[in-house]
């Protein structure tokens, strides 16, 4: 669709996300990469996640 998109994860679902890409033709289609787990963290604790990775999304998203 021409869409820039970067899938986020977290580490538990690597290899998951990894055969799904590769399965679906998209070998080169990595993740980006957050520690585990979301469900019980807190907001800041959520926002420090997305903040430690927000310049390599960026950085793919315009790459």
């Amino acid at each position: 669709m021409g869409l820039a998109a970067v899938p986020i994860a977290t580490h538990e679902f690597m290899t998951a996300a990894r055969a799904q890409a590769a399965a679906l033709g998209r070998p080169e289609f990595d993740a980006v990469y957050v520690p585990h787990p979301i469900q019980d963290q807190t907001k800041a604790e959520i926002e420090a996640k997305a903040d430690a990775v927000l310049e390599e999304v960026i950085a793919r998203l315009t790459a």
